[in-house]
């Protein structure tokens, strides 16, 4: 592949990785419980991308492009997930105003972080169908496929990881700076509430298809 197609797809995933998705929401939630996770849940989210790249190298994730149930399956997987963090973040939000802060930093680890980011990318089939899609208009034939379409998702892990990186630094100073726990729980309740209406609306949809 040439300096200027790795450029042009790069680019693509920049302007893919701005735009608000439950990654960026989940990793905000985590963020502003503890600065470390929230950048533990951009790798997690990396290390899904990747992985995702790697199916699709494989030629496993084109099953999704094929059979509309499997996709169907697989959104409304992600769906509840994305209920059931947004709902435990609720609870948690509400224990940590009747208890303290020192409850929430001891729960939200950077494990957790960790896996509820990778879990979240690996449960969402529209990036697996990103790389269905788009990765054949880069990578040549020239009988390097599988290690292509990795660097593809190498690039695109990247990109994402950046982005999510910088979204968890400035949510961390914004609570450093503010220091008011009124804000800070507030902001913790509105993503949660985000994250499970994400789910709500991804598990309404995939119903109705």
């Amino acid at each position: 592949m040439t300096a200027p197609a790795l450029l042009a797809f790069a680019g693509l995933c920049a302007i893919l990785a701005v735009t608000p998705g439950p990654d960026t929401f989940l990793v905000l939630r985590y963020s502003l419980a503890r600065p470390g996770a929230g950048l533990s849940a951009s790798a997690g989210s990396a290390v899904g991308s990747m992985l995702w790249a790697l199916a699709v190298a494989l030629g496993l994730a084109a099953l999704l492009e094929q059979s509309a149930e499997i996709y169907r399956v697989v959104k409304i997987a992600g769906g509840l997930y994305l209920l059931y963090l947004g709902v435990a973040a609720l609870i948690a939000s509400r224990r940590k105003a009747a208890h303290g802060p020192e409850g929430q930093v001891r729960t939200t680890t950077l494990r957790s972080g960790f896996l509820a980011g990778m879990l979240s990318t690996l449960m969402n089939p529209k990036v697996g169908l990103f790389f269905v899609a788009i990765a054949p208009q880069f990578v040549p034939r020239d009988g390097h496929a599988i290690g292509n379409t990795l660097l593809l998702g190498g690039i695109d892990a990247a990109v994402g990881s950046a982005y999510l990186c910088v979204v968890a630094l400035l949510a961390s100073r914004a609570v450093a700076w503010l220091k008011k726990p009124s804000v800070t729980k507030a902001l913790e309740r509105i993503s949660a509430a985000i994250l499970a209406a994400l789910g709500i609306g991804t598990i309404a949809l995939s119903a109705a298809e």
